[in-house]
């Protein structure tokens, strides 16, 4: 016969197979991580919904390669160690040059608020670097390697008015429009007029549309041509946050200068 080949030996058609054993597999990963106290097998199975006996090989799998751990004193599966290696693999592929890393730093002291650089990554907006303290605490889930919910933050909401149509289309498609809190906004429409007002003033607001109680404010970060590169942020209790705007906007102005000037001298090296 001619005009059909075969699929290459081990691998199966209509998704069965080693490709579809390695997403399942990501996708138990995923559960267990988003699980703070672990998960049974049988939460793991009921929660994607797979055969036990199909949970119970990917789990050996897992545990195998380093990924997971069986905790059998509270009969859960957690991660493993394997997890932080690739967490800080991670932190090593997205860390900014020494100038980017001050500039950041600055801005947290100046504004005395948590403070974050997020820059493109592919087709995600990603938190490449974060400064905080005990006293000034970033926002939660924020951290290096954050990639969610950029309609409902100000360092995504710069980086999405600086896409053009098709790939903002193309991004809220697959990403969507979830509601964190009650305030986050959900209509694409008026998603677009903040953004257009975002393009306008070179600076973006979300006042506790991810997180309740804390707001966010950020401003772009250009190269040499002009283009939207990155953004630097910051985050802060509502309340303070209202109180202290101008004083915060001067801080992170001065920083988006800082690391524009920063990105500026490390690409002429």
């Amino acid at each position: 016969m001619t005009g059909v080949q075969a699929p290459p030996d081990g691998v199966r058609r209509n998704g069965a197979g080693p490709l579809q054993s390695v997403g399942r597999a990501l996708r138990v990963l995923e559960a267990i991580a988003n699980s703070p106290g672990g998960l049974t097998a049988k939460q793991i199975a009921a929660e994607l919904d797979l055969a036990l006996p199909t949970t119970y090989h990917l789990l050996h799998a897992l545990i195998d390669a380093g990924h997971v751990v069986h905790l059998s004193d509270q009969h859960v599966y957690g991660l493993g160690y394997m997890a932080r290696y690739l967490g800080q693999a991670l932190t090593k592929q997205l860390a900014v040059p020494p100038g980017v890393a001050t500039a950041i730093r600055a801005v947290h002291q100046l504004a005395d608020a948590a403070a974050y650089y997020a820059v493109y990554r592919d087709t995600e907006v990603v938190i490449a670097h974060v400064e905080d303290s005990e006293r000034r605490p970033r926002a939660q889930p924020l951290d290096v390697g954050f990639h969610q919910a950029a309609h409902a933050t100000a360092f995504g909401k710069i980086m999405l008015s600086a896409m053009d149509p098709d790939r903002l289309a193309r991004y809220l498609d697959t990403a969507g429009l979830d509601a964190l809190t009650p305030a986050t906004i959900r209509d694409r429409g008026a998603l677009d007029d903040q953004l257009a007002h975002v393009r306008q003033s070179n600076l973006a607001l979300e006042i506790g549309e991810f997180q309740p109680g804390m707001s966010c404010m950020a401003v772009p970060v250009h190269d040499p041509a002009g283009s939207i590169v990155a953004s630097v942020a910051i985050s802060l209790p509502t309340n303070e946050f209202l109180t202290r705007r101008w004083e915060v906007e001067h801080a992170v102005r001065q920083g988006a200068t800082r690391v524009t000037r920063a990105l500026a001298v490390f690409q002429r090296r």
